[in-house]
């Protein structure tokens, strides 16, 4: 079942939700602990204060309580365990965010996909593959080594998504021809053990760069260019084919039919630099790329950020724009939400705006509610994702060497915070950010972390939302 919709704030009331509040003076008093198993708990937390959030559309999804009363409120127990399930001493890693349900488990749930890799201290040589790994969840988390990609950056991955209209045997990745430098996107069949497709385009040479969540399509990206204007999002030694123009008329966004192959510009830099005009009189001589093109939930928008100015010359660029899936209604907006934001119901972003975790319309260009409170969310800039039933939220975010999750309820507020994962030293393009993505039954979640060898690796958070987890513990 979808999670309801969120109502606009102007064409309804409010209703008052009591939000746990915890200052830091009270963390370790209120229930909340972190046990020798790496399981956290929040069995309940006293709310010293309103929040005003939009009302749901289903009626009796969440508690309504009086305006003006001042109560202390008990929330049901969530519980998360912390497992890793890669080992060294090769580095292992799946690389995106799970915006957009980039899911690395399989329909059935017994595949996880990742990669391998030797090192993780820098960007990789153009010659230098990972290895394009299945995680065997029914068979101790054995590694099955199917396929290798000369496309790959510690940030992103390969852009891995499993073919939702296939998504018990098929995956989608990015490879690179290492003699001519083209990137394409390579369709794989883990029953056939072989790539039943490449999407190979001599005169505009593309990677995906985000498949829509009911599939069919996905967009296609020049790396080659990422690579030239913001290395931590493109692939060494991809091919630059429009280097010659700072908006070029055929480079931008693509959208690439999965069944023909048939390939469209969904949106040139040319004409997205002649929209930015009035705006930033400097874009005619900076240098235009393009970062995190996300398709909505009905696959009906993308929402993407217009960059420029970031490596090179020229004016700093960073302008979120939404365009539909027909090329039509190209918007760019004011408000900015954060570098990473996640869709949510129909026209709704979840983003960041100040200290507040928000939802912000598309359509309408402007806030239309709020998840819980900075005291739940410290940093609503981190890494989001939203499960696939939209029934659970979750923020990573940093904190010195160590990423922290947050995983939280949307129907009654009820959250936890996991212990820290280290994250190492690393720094700038072989960063560790928290990246979190859902399991396809919103109970589990797939984190990385350095592990105690100092070697790059898998975990999974389990969440349980009753607080009653399994007995015996888990894997550290």
């Amino acid at each position: 079942m979808s999670y309801p919709s969120w109502q606009p704030v102007h064409n309804i009331g409010f209703r008052v939700v009591c939000q746990q509040r915890k200052s830091r003076a009270n963390e370790g008093r209120s229930g909340n602990h972190s046990g020798a198993d790496g399981r956290t708990t929040i069995k309940h937390m006293r709310a010293s204060s309103w929040q005003l959030v939009p009302t749901a559309a289903a009626a009796g999804f969440a508690l309504l309580v009086a305006c003006g009363a001042r109560v202390w409120a008990e929330t049901p127990a969530v519980d998360l365990r912390v497992e890793q399930i890669t080992s060294g001493p090769k580095q292992h890693f799946f690389g995106y965010i799970g915006q957009c349900q980039t899911i690395p488990w399989n329909a059935s749930g017994r595949y996880i996909l990742g990669m391998e890799i030797e090192n993780i201290g820098r960007m990789p040589s153009p010659e230098e593959a990972a290895v394009v790994i299945l995680i065997d969840t029914k068979q101790g988390n054995k590694l099955i080594r199917v396929d290798e990609t000369h496309a790959w950056n510690p940030q992103q991955g390969t852009m891995f998504y499993w073919n939702p209209q296939a998504a018990d045997t098929q995956f989608f990745f990015n490879d690179r021809d290492v003699t001519t430098g083209r990137v394409f996107t390579v369709l794989y069949d883990i029953e056939k053990k072989e790539r039943v497709r490449e999407y190979r385009y001599d005169d505009t040479p593309i990677g995906n760069g985000g498949v829509v969540q009911n599939g069919g399509t996905f967009l296609g990206l020049n790396y080659g260019r990422l690579a030239r204007l913001r290395l931590v999002t493109g692939y060494p030694g991809a091919l630059d084919w429009s280097k010659d123009a700072d908006a070029p008329d055929n480079d931008g966004i693509f959208s690439v039919d999965v069944k023909t192959g048939r390939k469209r510009l969904l949106v040139s830099y040319r004409h997205l630099a002649e929209q930015l005009k009035q705006r930033v009189p400097a874009v005619e001589s900076t240098a235009l790329f393009i970062n995190h093109t996300l398709w909505n939930r009905r696959g009906d928008r993308v929402y993407f950020f217009v960059r420029g100015g970031w490596n090179q010359r020229g004016t700093r660029i960073n302008t979120p724009c939404s365009i539909h899936a027909d090329g039509t209604g190209l918007a760019l907006h004011d408000t900015h939400i954060g570098g990473h934001p996640e869709w949510a119901e129909d026209s709704l972003l979840i983003g960041r705006q100040g200290r507040r975790q928000i939802l912000y319309d598309v359509d309408r260009k402007t806030v239309v509610g709020q998840l819980g409170t900075p005291e739940i969310f410290p940093n609503p800039e981190g890494d989001i994702a939203l499960s696939p039933s939209g029934e659970w939220f979750v923020n990573g975010y940093k904190k010195g060497n160590k990423n922290y999750y947050v995983v939280y309820r949307r129907s009654n507020g009820a959250y936890a915070r996991s212990k820290g994962l280290d994250k190492g030293a690393y720094r700038g393009d072989c960063r560790i950010d928290p990246a979190p993505r859902w399991n396809r039954t919103n109970d589990a979640i797939l984190v990385p972390g350095i592990a105690k060898d100092g070697t790059r690796q898998m975990f999974v958070i389990r969440v349980f939302p009753t607080g009653e987890s399994p007995r015996g513990g888990a894997t550290d």
